[in-house]
């Protein structure tokens, strides 16, 4: 059964190797429950997509859906956005997240990209009115959202929900590691090869080979 399992994860692009110790009984209830979500993924997408129980998937001739992408289960993807939002191969965001694209209808969303082999822990939230860039080979933890617009309020005489927002969008490089409860806000854009501390909040421009961390967020030191 293990090497069963671990054929099928070479041949779906993993490259790690199973550790020795792993009782048979999980490997057959993941082999199982990944068959279930497969068929589901199929049936609801036509597509090679491992979907979990109770998602929503919205306006989904929008989304791409890559090879072998997971949604896991009570996860919402909003697919109404006036760019395709791209799921990458391999791909996966965690349970009980959201994906939003337009967040108030004054001003329709413009969506998000998450590359090949990115994936994303729990309860993620997704503010991609504003567009979300993820590059490929980015790993995150739990509880990590996205706010990819800011209210204006510079305007004394008028109420700030009626000032409008700005929309400046999120970008974040390859192969970048996010801790939980990390915030991104609009404007920030994060190199490749970098790493995100556990509840960092970034806001702001940050180089390759970076790792930060803070409230706000800076730059700690540079990986060489």
């Amino acid at each position: 059964m293990k090497n069963l399992f671990q054929k099928l994860l070479y041949r779906s692009g993993k490259s790690y190797t199973i550790d020795p110790e792993l009782p048979s009984g999980l490997i057959v209830y993941t082999l199982y429950s990944r068959l279930i979500m497969l068929v589901r993924g199929f049936i609801a997408t036509g597509n090679k997509v491992y979907l979990g129980r109770r998602c929503t998937i919205l306006n989904k001739k929008n989304i791409f859906f890559g090879k072998n992408a997971t949604i896991e289960h009570d996860t919402k993807v909003d697919g109404y956005a006036r760019e395709q939002i791209y799921l990458g191969h391999g791909s996966k965001i965690g349970a009980y997240s959201m994906v939003t694209c337009t967040s108030h209808f004054s001003k329709y969303g413009k969506g998000l990209k998450l590359g090949d082999n990115s994936a994303i822990g729990r309860y993620a939230e997704f503010g991609a009115a504003g567009g979300i860039e993820i590059g490929n080979d980015v790993i995150m933890g739990a509880y990590i959202s996205f706010h990819s617009e800011n209210h204006n309020f510079a305007d004394t005489t008028k109420l700030i929900r009626e000032q409008g927002v700005t929309s400046k969008g999120i970008k974040i490089g390859n192969n970048v590691w996010v801790g939980a409860k990390a915030t991104f806000l609009d404007g920030s854009v994060v190199g490749s090869h970098c790493v995100v501390a556990a509840g960092a909040v970034v806001n702001g421009v940050f180089p390759d080979y970076s790792v930060i961390g803070g409230v706000p967020a800076k730059v700690i030191k540079t990986i060489e």
